[in-house]
């Protein structure tokens, strides 16, 4: 399928270790650590949210416009529709997409970096609440590839997206904020054992 993103997450204990195991493979740095503000949009009665798409405006070295359909699964892999384009002003865009009835559903923010090996990118995120690396390819059978190459555990990958995790944490520990940032969760101990998600590092154990 056209504009198709097929990739995993998992959740690491040691971001540090796996970008020097990338470095060991010779994978070239696409994008050095850069700070991104996401704002997810939705209509007034939450109707993307319900179909599982969704509406991004996105602030990183650019600013990038972003669709996403409902997921399927291939071969342990998620797939979705992906169509994203970069747009010159984010204020613009945000006022475009309000103007046409849409609003800000939450607002949530991590550090990237991003690494490509193989034609398959690895991007090394820096969430509020813990670490992660996410690997896109263009087939299950790549993405497998430097998923074992880094020595990830596969059965501990993770299928949900930063936003559901975080609603799950928001449940789990009663937070009382709405917005994923950095600044709501400074001084909290989060550990991602209560909503069940383990480090997908096999040497590590937490």
């Amino acid at each position: 399928m056209k504009n198709q993103e097929l990739e995993v997450k998992f959740y690491v204990a040691d971001l540090l270790e796996i970008e020097a195991r990338l470095r060991a493979l010779s994978a070239h740095l696409e994008q050095s650590r850069v700070h991104e503000v996401n704002l997810r949009f939705d209509t007034p009665d939450g109707d993307l949210g319900r179909g599982y798409r969704v509406l991004r405006l996105r602030q990183d070295d650019a600013a990038r416009l972003t669709y996403k359909g409902p997921s399927q699964y291939q071969e342990g892999v998620r797939a979705r529709q992906e169509i994203e384009f970069t747009v010159s002003d984010f204020e613009a865009a945000r006022a475009f997409l309000e103007a046409l009835g849409y609003v800000v559903s939450m607002m949530y923010e991590k550090y990237r970096t991003t690494y490509e090996l193989d034609g398959v990118h690895i991007t090394l995120d820096e969430m509020p609440y813990g670490d992660f690396i996410e690997i896109e390819g263009p087939d299950p059978k790549s993405i497998r590839s430097i998923q074992d190459r880094l020595e990830l555990d596969w059965e501990k990958r993770v299928p949900e997206s930063y936003t559901a995790l975080f609603e799950q944490l928001r449940l789990a520990l009663r937070l009382p904020f709405k917005d994923l940032s950095f600044a709501n969760f400074d001084g909290l101990d989060i550990s991602m054992s209560v909503i069940r998600i383990q480090p997908a590092d096999l040497n590590e154990q937490r």
